[in-house]
């Protein structure tokens, strides 16, 4: 007879923690992969550790901090698991740390573009930035196309932002340095020929991760995102536009520290005192900007 598993009630709590604040209805399933990417089990005696460990991406540094930690689940923002898996070896990193996890009966929850598409989300909150410029009006680029569940009507991707009045956007791109904790971020402007590069905008269209193909279309003068092509950035500053990017997951790792910790904390902590959310002192981007000392 084969033995009886379950998940356990505190890895069911995060969950539906997760989905009560960020549904995965909201999330594009065209292409990306969301939920509960990895179970883990009611041990046979005892409980799991009530701890989460918040990551924006799970990388093998993540995964063995999170056993150093003993958590019992990683909120990953970022899938670990994007495509179909034909085997599970120690070749390949993300492989390896399903057999990681696994070892340590520990399970990964991905929100992803769930929390991008929410009202309050993280595109809400990398726009919220430009609130000590003036706001007049801010405005969802994508709606969600068909039935979303109720209460988060008017969800979708993206963020339009009208300012008061014109800002430089070296002002705006010193804001976003700010906030995100970077001393460097790359700019694309137009030629200085073109009429509109006096360096004002009035319009900031806003989305965290890699926002071109949600943003191309927005009628905005400066387009502020995580991470832009070549032949794309040149494309939009040929129209005049202004492009800011930080790298990916600098546009998207501090709304884990100031929005998400907070909130599931909050949320586990009504059924069980003793709940902890950590936030991963191992998650960083791939990138940085490397300065050579001078001669």
């Amino acid at each position: 007879m084969e033995p009886t598993l379950s998940s356990p009630l505190f890895t069911r709590q995060v969950v539906q923690a997760m989905r009560s604040l960020y549904p995965e209805e909201l999330a594009d399933r065209t292409w990306d992969n969301v939920g509960l990417l990895q179970e883990n089990i009611e041990p046979a005696s005892g409980s799991v550790p009530p701890r989460v460990l918040l990551a924006n991406d799970l990388t093998v540094t993540v995964a063995e901090e999170a056993i150093a930690k003993q958590v019992s689940v990683i909120v990953s923002y970022h899938p670990f698991i994007f495509r179909g898996l034909k085997s599970v070896t120690l070749n390949d990193p993300h492989q390896r740390i399903v057999l990681r996890l696994a070892q340590h009966n520990i399970a990964v929850y991905s929100p992803h573009t769930a929390v991008d598409a929410a009202l309050g989300g993280v595109n809400d909150w990398l726009a919220g930035m430009l609130n000590e410029h003036g706001v007049v009006k801010d405005s969802v680029v994508q709606l969600i196309r068909g039935p979303v569940p109720a209460g988060f009507e008017g969800a979708g991707y993206g963020r339009l932002v009208e300012l008061e009045q014109a800002v430089h956007y070296t002002d705006i791109a010193k804001t976003y340095a700010d906030r995100l904790g970077l001393s460097a971020i790359m700019i694309a402007r137009p030629s200085p020929r073109c009429a509109s590069a006096s360096g004002y905008v009035r319009s900031v269209a806003v989305c965290a991760g890699s926002g071109y193909d949600v943003l191309k279309d927005a009628d905005a003068d400066l387009f502020v995102t995580g991470e832009m092509t070549h032949h794309n950035a040149l494309r939009l500053t040929m129209l005049g536009k202004y492009v800011i990017t930080v790298f990916h997951s600098n546009s998207e790792r501090g709304f884990l520290r100031e929005v998400l910790q907070p909130q599931l904390d909050r949320i586990l902590k009504k059924d069980d005192p003793s709940a902890e959310v950590l936030i991963s002192e191992g998650d960083r981007d791939p990138f940085e900007i490397f300065r050579f000392p001078e001669n």
